[in-house]
């Protein structure tokens, strides 16, 4: 009952109220994030979803696309601004996310939507994942986010697959907006981005 309807309209009506009391924030952060990266301010980039259907997911775009001489990307520490950091470190990125949720692409809680690259490269464990839709955040990311291996992501991947219900869900909610204060596990020790994963 609750994997079927439940929990799709919890996530529909929570995101619908965040979102809407959260707007004025949104706001200014819009604001500061166009004269940050020169009048782009969101992130998009198609992820694998539910059955590994593809979508475009929305971020706050917390990076600019300076280049060197040859006209390539500069490494990404380099192109993380000021008020990209502190989006970052306040998570504050994912937030509109909150409208792939409404739109029903993503989930509040579940395996989060990583690349279409790697769909290839999951064996057949891992790739359970994408039985449930993806999260904003999940089992993972409220047991050691980006500081933790591809391996043991995947693990708590698959148990959230298989354990999934009401009573979890609001735990990993809490979980993680107790991360968020804290601040951890956002990325991986001296490291801007994630690790790149490249099979087994």
């Amino acid at each position: 009952m609750y994997r079927s309807y439940l929990k799709f309209l919890i996530d529909f009506i929570f995101s619908l109220v965040v979102f809407s009391i959260s707007f004025p924030i949104l706001l200014l952060v819009i604001l500061l994030l166009i004269i940050a990266n020169q009048g782009k301010p969101f992130f998009f980039q198609l992820r694998p979803g539910k059955n590994g259907k593809i979508f475009k997911i929305i971020k706050f775009k917390t990076m600019n696309d300076k280049k060197d001489n040859e006209g390539n990307l500069l490494p990404d520490a380099n192109r993380l601004t000021k008020i990209g950091a502190f989006v970052r470190k306040t998570s504050l990125d994912e937030i509109p996310q909150l409208l792939n949720v409404l739109k029903g692409d993503m989930s509040l809680i579940g395996p989060r939507p990583l690349l279409p690259e790697y769909l290839p490269l999951y064996n057949e464990s891992q790739n359970r994942r994408h039985e449930v839709k993806p999260g904003i955040t999940g089992w993972a990311q409220v047991n050691g986010r980006n500081s933790i291996s591809w391996q043991q992501k995947f693990e708590y991947d698959t148990w959230y697959v298989d354990n999934m219900s009401f009573v979890l869900d609001c735990k990993i909610l809490f979980l993680t907006i107790k991360k968020v204060f804290k601040r951890e596990g956002i990325t991986a020790e001296n490291s801007v981005s994630a690790e790149t994963f490249k099979g087994n």
